[in-house]
């Protein structure tokens, strides 16, 4: 299904000049540098080839990057392990000049130089093309320890380790690799090879040569090797099919067009021109997402996804129509749903992909495959949406947290984030099932950690506790809740809030001291916690004390229009179950919010 998926989507993007994709016999490869000649070979310099790229960011500042240059050159990327293969006028600074930075075999790099050297020179006769007999030349003059050469060192130190390099001849817009003779001649190398193994696609259904191997290798996967990873392949014989001599990729027969396909629709969305319409990093997984026909929703999922907020970076943006396109997808989150996408102009039956990607040594793992049609997918992110959704008390806290923000809240810093969870949560995301249990476990043991409930950590126990304990939680304070959790969760930030009234100064509140006992094991925690509330509350003064006092009553109470009677928390629980220790955060979370929200002057009145 995953390669059926990315096999149609090469037909489509083939038809989008913008993506780039490379024909078969071809590969994109990132250039950094340039060999510039002379039609006689002699060498004029080694150019950087890397494209500067200037960004301004939210503070006003300008900043530069340098990044390689996407180039289409013949061939595929080497598989690693497979000897001298030298390229057809493209490769790196090693086979194309000998040199390596910081270079730990410089036998082997020598003879990398060599065998790329005898592959072309070799060729020269049956070329026959002055501009490739120009590269010869130079192969053939080119000495990497002469004086000559080492003059280039910083040059290569600086861009070469980066990418790969290409030649040119001086004066001329076009690489050498793109003339159309030389091009032509590539074509007719690669009409002329004898495939060795005909038979049915597994993919296509169609009788083709079948691919040996499934290359090009995927790259721009976050972790995985930088020559690229496969996510298809057999390396030994206890995998191979039984009773049967396939080897590698005959062992599960795809054809070599389906293999190109699937492969270089996969790696454009990772690291083409138009990746950051497809391409997001969810945790440990690198993330894609199409659909089956170009829709407006294809373009902004990525902004989305990673909580980009138009209200902050809309004016700034040269793209203010996405901008624009945000606002509506966001505002079809709020209130419609799936329904409303027709408003993008988009059809809610189109086919939505979403696949998740993460690195295995030389291979990937699918840490999550999911299919669905768009209409689909907005209800169920808007179900998501409206399960986190808490009264945010400015405009930092985000409307819709991006699942990288809900998966920080897990983890000090973002390399203690659990490696297995990205894919779960995406899953319960994207189904409307259960969130994973390891979610909330995680957050409740930062809490205990930090002792700091921000708005995101309550958001969670909110959805959690909504979607898989089938709670009702609003978005704010709620004084009529009677559940013992979510009282003692108030309860317990009216006497922090005591406190820090009554003790301004205070380095440490009871929150610092007392917070993961008090969550866990109330019982024990807030008979003590009461008898300090007692000094602390005499301190106070006027409506203050009072008002305070009153809260402090009907919470204790369980109702918020009676005196407080000889039962309700007088009783309290011993210990807490882990959803309850939820409901704790959420009260203690409402109720803190409650004292910094602004009363209105009916309610006031009442007061």
């Amino acid at each position: 299904m995953i390669l059926q998926a990315l096999n149609d989507l090469y037909e489509r993007l083939a038809d989008d000049p913008s993506y780039e994709l490379p024909r078969p016999g071809y590969s994109t490869q990132k250039v950094s540098f340039c060999v510039v000649l002379k039609p006689d070979g002699t060498l004029v310099d080694i150019q950087d080839a890397r494209i500067t790229r200037t960004k301004t960011t939210k503070a006003g500042k300008e900043k530069t990057t340098q990044l390689s240059r996407p180039v289409l050159v013949p061939g595929q990327s080497k598989p690693p392990g497979q000897g001298l293969t030298p390229c057809f006028l493209w490769d790196n600074s090693g086979y194309m000049l000998g040199y390596k930075a910081e270079d730990d075999k410089p036998t082997r790099t020598a003879e990398a130089y060599e065998e790329f050297r005898k592959k072309h020179v070799a060729l020269e006769k049956e070329l026959s093309i002055p501009e490739f007999s120009a590269v010869c030349r130079f192969l053939e003059s080119w000495k990497p320890k002469s004086k000559d050469a080492l003059k280039y060192k910083e040059k290569l130190d600086d861009f070469a380790e980066t990418g790969f390099g290409v030649f040119q001849i001086l004066g001329a817009t076009n690489y050498i690799h793109e003339m159309p003779a030389i091009k032509e001649w590539w074509a007719k190398q690669q009409n002329a090879e004898k495939p060795d193994l005909i038979a049915q696609c597994l993919v296509t259904g169609e009788v083709l040569p079948i691919a040996q191997t499934h290359q090009p290798a995927i790259k721009g996967v976050a972790g995985a090797q930088s020559s690229g990873a496969l996510l298809i392949s057999f390396n030994m014989k206890a995998v191979d099919s039984y009773g049967r001599n396939d080897e590698q990729g005959y062992n599960a027969p795809v054809s070599q067009t389906a293999v190109f396909n699937y492969a270089n629709a996969l790696n454009t969305m990772l690291g083409g021109p138009q990746s950051h319409r497809h391409r997001v990093i969810i945790g440990d997984a690198t993330t894609v997402f199409w659909t089956e026909k170009p829709t407006a929703a294809e373009s902004l999922f990525a902004d989305f996804l990673q909580g980009n907020d138009p209200e902050e970076d809309g004016e700034a943006s040269q793209d203010k129509a996405l901008a624009t396109r945000l606002r509506m997808f966001m505002e079809i989150l709020r209130q419609g749903g799936g329904a409303e996408l027709t408003k993008l102009g988009d059809d809610p039956q189109t086919k939505f992909f979403i696949l998740g990607l993460s690195p295995n040594a030389s291979r990937l793992s699918v840490r999550f495959w999911h299919v669905a049609t768009l209409g689909q997918m907005v209800d169920k992110l808007k179900s998501h949406y409206d399960a986190l959704r808490l009264k945010r008390s400015s405009d930092k806290d985000p409307e819709f947290p991006a699942v990288w923000q809900i998966l920080r809240q897990t983890g000090r810093e973002s390399k203690d984030i659990p490696p297995l969870l990205s894919g779960p949560l995406m899953r319960s995301i994207l189904t409307g099932s259960r969130y994973p249990q390891g979610l909330f476990n995680a957050v409740l043991n930062r809490i205990r950690a930090d002792h700091e409930i921000t708005f995101l950590r309550a958001c969670i126990f909110k959805a959690f506790l909504i979607r898989n304990h089938q709670l009702d939680i609003p978005m704010s304070l709620d004084t009529t809740r009677t559940e013992p959790a979510y009282l003692l969760g108030r309860l317990f930030a009216a006497l922090e809030k005591t406190q820090e009234d009554a003790l301004p100064s205070i380095n440490a509140t009871i929150r610092d001291r007392f917070y993961s006992a008090a969550s866990a094991t109330p019982g024990t925690v807030f008979p003590r916690l009461l008898r300090t509330y007692q000094h602390h509350l005499s301190k106070l003064e006027g409506g203050q004390k009072v008002n305070r006092e009153r809260l402090v009553q009907q919470i204790m109470a369980g109702d918020p229009k009676l005196p407080p009677p000889e039962t309700g928390l007088n009783k309290m629980p011993g210990h807490l179950p882990l959803e309850g220790q939820g409901l704790f955060a959420i009260g203690y979370y409402h109720q803190r919010q409650d004292f910094f929200t602004k009363k209105d002057k009916t309610e006031t009145a009442k007061a």
